[in-house]
């Protein structure tokens, strides 16, 4: 491809608007252009990454056994009905009607569509197991779509489904696609990880993440390298902490805190670690409002929390009239001490003594409270998101270390979730009608994008790992327009890597060097060659890896076959 048959659609200045990297240099790069909020158009050179990451899923996923089929994007609103969750899902569902008045959604997912199917096509235990995929785009109507493709409204998705006879054909199925999903992220040249995770709307017993590796991940990670740990954060379960509850030395008193609402508030006005707090969440329950306490230090793990008895499902916070009404004050100054409505406290929270929290007065907060003596003790649960330095659950030695992950795909076991509800059954060997086992398996094409960017980028640009470059070298020619060697070279060159099987990017613009040199870093291309008639003349051409600073000569003559040991094609 020649720069001046491409729309090398490049931009000088940052746009105000995009907050993350990947969106700052997707832009800059001319990978995308927004068309609305969260919707976007994918110019030339972002679609030939897309191309690149579906060949590498597509391969995998045939070699593992998945056959590759197409399924609407427009769905009947009567296939979620059936399966319960057209209400369920929520408004990221986005609901729409025909002329005729009939229900249809535009698909988030296909669990749904799949096993109608399914339904209609599996017989009997001899046709499976089966593995359907398709790569295709959804659309989630995100409340607040933000950082480019990372979070956007419509996306390209890998979804595949399987179908087994038995819960150990499922296991078995499972254990296949993990695999394929390990080599997929290997090909595509990304630090990614496996974790165990919460399976969410999508529902099933056990699912696993894959993340790639990244500072500015919006999920964190938990792992113990040395035990073989890793999980979500959402996932981790902590036990009751060994060391016992200090003796209470200090008198419970009332302090006045004006306009103190946050417990960063609280610590700054009474010089208190964050540690000696305590925070009272209130959120709805089965029969009312439920208080639920932490450590002011910690976060609450909403899975957690959803999955108690007397909370009500799916988790929500009261809004602050419903705190007014259970309570009598304000958020902000909200406590466990004669507290009218349940109260459930994490475990670390039950260990503190002489602690600090809020009086149920409004601007006033107590000091020296302790469990025991100025309040009942609670209902203990495990309700908080593990942290750095917490201990490991494989082994409790060893500790958890945290970092920050991309999600760019998922593989969950459902069961007999939507097989049940949607009536999924073949005879098996005996000639019993058996419910099938399902499994579901995600990739995000799109935000695979996004994440190789966050992953490996610096000042200058994108640095794309070679496997998924838009282009594998791009050749600058210094003089192009002044030098026939020089236009011969290049032209001879250009021919030979096509031949050789490069994907070749030649800069035939009228443009100075330094311009040239600029844009082809920010777009992130990995081999770059420089020809001009100084090294034409001792037989040479400028090589830089764009993951190096020190550029090198290497012989023309050589130069494809130096070019293959250098990118591995």
């Amino acid at each position: 491809m020649r720069t001046s048959q491409f729309l090398l659609a490049t931009l000088k200045e940052t746009p105000a608007d995009a907050e993350i990297v990947s969106h700052q240099l997707m832009l800059r790069a001319g990978l995308i252009r927004q068309v609305a909020a969260g919707i976007y158009n994918w110019l030339p050179t972002g679609f030939r990454v897309l191309r690149k990451i579906e060949r590498i899923v597509r391969e995998e996923m045939d070699a593992s056994g998945a056959q590759e089929m197409l399924m609407p994007a427009v769905q009947p609103a009567e296939l979620w009905q059936e399966s319960g969750r057209w209400e369920d899902y929520g408004p990221e569902l986005l609901r729409l009607t025909d002329r005729h008045d009939r229900g249809f959604c535009i698909g988030p997912t296909h669990e749904e569509v799949i096993s109608v199917l399914a339904r209609g096509e599996i017989r009997s235990y001899r046709q499976l197991p089966l593995n359907f995929y398709q790569i295709q785009t959804k659309f989630r109507d995100e409340v607040r779509p933000r950082f480019g493709v990372m979070r956007a409204r419509e996306f390209i998705m890998k979804d595949a489904y399987t179908f087994d006879i038995s819960a150990q054909g499922m296991q078995h199925s499972y254990d296949i696609m993990y695999d394929a999903y390990a080599r997929i992220f290997q090909r595509l040249g990304l630090e990614a990880t496996a974790v165990e995770a919460d399976s969410g709307t999508i529902g099933g017993s056990h699912s696993h993440e894959f993340h790639v590796i990244a500072n500015s991940g919006e999920d964190a990670i938990a792992q113990c390298l040395e035990a073989g740990y890793s999980a979500n954060v959402e996932k981790v379960s902590l036990p009751i902490p060994k060391h016992t509850r200090p003796s209470a030395t200090a008198e419970m008193k009332t302090v006045a805190t004006p306009g103190v609402h946050t417990i960063q508030a609280l610590c700054k006005f009474l010089t208190a670690p964050p540690e000696s707090t305590l925070k009272t969440l209130l959120v709805k329950g089965v029969e009312g409002p439920v208080a639920l306490v932490l450590r002011g230090d910690h976060e609450l793990n909403q899975i957690k929390a959803e999955a108690l008895d007397r909370v009500a499902t799916p988790l929500q916070f009261t809004n602050a009239e419903e705190v007014q009404k259970a309570t009598g004050v304000e958020p902000g100054s909200i406590g466990p001490v004669e507290l009218s409505i349940p109260v459930i406290a994490d475990y670390d929270a039950v260990t503190l003594a002489n602690f600090v929290c809020g009086a149920n007065v409004d601007g006033h907060h107590l000091v020296g409270v302790n469990w025991g003596r100025d309040l009942p003790e609670p209902q203990q649960a495990d309700l908080r998101r593990a942290i750095d330095g917490d201990p490991c659950p494989l082994d409790s030695s060893k500790s958890l270390t945290i970092r920050r992950g991309i999600e760019v795909g998922h593989v969950f076991q459902l069961g007999t979730k939507y097989s049940e509800a949607l009536d999924v059954t073949c005879l098996d060997a005996s000639g019993k009608t058996q419910t099938l086992y399902m499994g579901c398996y995600g990739i995000g094409i799109t935000r695979i994008v996004a994440a190789a960017i966050e992953q490996s980028h610096d000042a200058n640009g994108i640095i794309w790992p070679d496997p998924i470059a838009p282009f594998d070298v791009c050749i600058v020619p210094i003089g192009l327009k002044k030098s026939v060697k020089v236009q011969e070279a290049i032209e001879s060159l250009y021919h030979q890597l096509h031949a050789a099987g490069f994907d070749v990017l030649l800069d035939d613009r009228d443009e100075r060097p330094g311009v040239m040199f600029s844009e082809m870093d920010l777009i992130g291309i990995p081999h770059r060659l420089v020809i001009g008639e100084r090294g034409l003349k001792s037989g040479t051409v400028e090589y830089r890896n764009r993951r190096d600073q020190a550029a090198q000569d290497y012989p023309l003559e050589t130069l494809v076959e130096t070019l293959k040991t250098l990118s591995n094609i």
